[in-house]
């Protein structure tokens, strides 16, 4: 590939990480192209369509939750295990709204990415269970609750973006209350509740 082609290759894939993870994944090759500064058929000649460039893009991201379950899987404390993959998995949601749409969603991304989508559904099933066997987790938690529960705290995160990016954090301390058996929460939630002023402008 000549030095140009190259050059135009990491500009549209640079542009497709900035804007996946503000807008998800619902734009168009031409979009980005044109936000890249490069011409829509040099980005199709690269590209063959969207779910190329999602594979592109995503691969190392991808491979980066996969980590995140790994080294809690091998935390010496069950629940303390859950929680981290947890908090790291809704941080990286927060922060790139494109990834949630790719690990939440069942309709994008190629065989590297459903490979590595793959791989996590049996270990948050193993973290869940050990929280399980080590009687910190409720008996009735599936590996299920899980997306729902994310897709929650997105649409938390996407409401109080300008307002408060870190909101989510005070409910996904509240969910994990839930799941503990024995209720156990930190004496102060992150995050104040919003005033009513503030909740307002989340529906706007």
């Amino acid at each position: 590939m000549r030095a140009d082609a190259e050059r135009n290759r990491q500009r549209i894939i640079a542009t497709a990480r900035e804007v996946f993870a503000e807008r998800g994944l619902d734009v168009t090759v031409d979009d980005i192209a044109h936000r890249a500064g490069v011409g829509v058929g040099s980005a199709y000649r690269r590209f063959a369509g969207r779910e190329e460039l999602i594979e592109a893009v995503f691969e190392d991201e991808v491979q980066r939750v996969v980590t995140l379950a790994e080294q809690c899987l091998t935390h010496d404390d069950a629940w303390e295990g859950l929680v981290e993959y947890f908090l790291g998995i809704a941080q990286l949601f927060a922060d790139n709204r494109g990834l949630r749409d790719l690990l939440l969603g069942a309709t994008h991304g190629r065989p590297g990415v459903a490979a590595a989508q793959n791989r996590l559904i049996p270990m948050i099933a193993a973290l869940i269970e050990r929280a399980q066997q080590d009687g910190q987790l409720r008996d009735d938690i599936e590996s299920t609750n899980f997306p729902l529960i994310n897709i929650m705290l997105g649409t938390v995160t996407q409401r109080s973006r300008t307002t408060a990016p870190d909101l989510w954090k005070r409910y996904l301390i509240l969910v994990l209350d839930g799941m503990r058996r024995d209720r156990v929460s930190p004496s102060i939630l992150p995050h104040r509740a919003l005033s009513l002023d503030e909740l307002d402008q989340t529906r706007r």
